[in-house]
């Protein structure tokens, strides 16, 4: 069974994020979550429905499910896309393009594939603090392989 459940609008990776981490750490019987890029405001999880309402229930930025099963047919268009693979490494320098620090130059510490995360440094920091942000954020520098 696919349901949908609305999330804060801007924060639906946020909260796949968490909640795999719940479904990794607990029993949860749900075998796929996912956002849409285009589909603001709207997690689909596919699973068993009291599993689906629980885990709506304990991760912060869900908002509730709505109660009308998915067809397949209806996500397709959604599913067909691959997430591109993550072509920043450890050193590249990038330009912050979304979140609080934007339009800053960083470089990138460490790589998360697993989480679509990177760790990085801002350059012009006077005290460098390494800081976690999704790989969405960041573009590599133009004038590097």
């Amino acid at each position: 069974m696919i349901l949908t459940v609305r999330t804060t609008r801007g924060r639906e990776k946020t909260a796949v994020n968490a909640m795999h981490s719940k479904i990794k750490n607990n029993d949860y019987n749900i075998s796929s979550v996912f956002t849409p890029e285009d589909l603001k405001g709207y997690i689909f999880v596919e699973g068993e429905k009291n599993s689906i309402e629980q885990i709506s229930n304990e991760v912060r930025n869900l908002r509730g499910v709505i109660d009308q099963e998915v067809g397949v047919e209806e996500i397709e268009k959604y599913l067909s896309e691959e997430q591109e693979d993550i072509k920043l490494e450890e050193g590249n320098v990038v330009d912050v393009i979304g979140g609080p620090f934007k339009g800053e130059e960083a470089q990138i510490k460490r790589v998360d594939e697993t989480n679509r995360e990177v760790t990085i440094e801002l350059l012009d920091a006077a005290v460098p603090i390494p800081t976690t942000v999704d790989v969405d954020t960041v573009r590599k520098k133009a004038n590097q392989n």
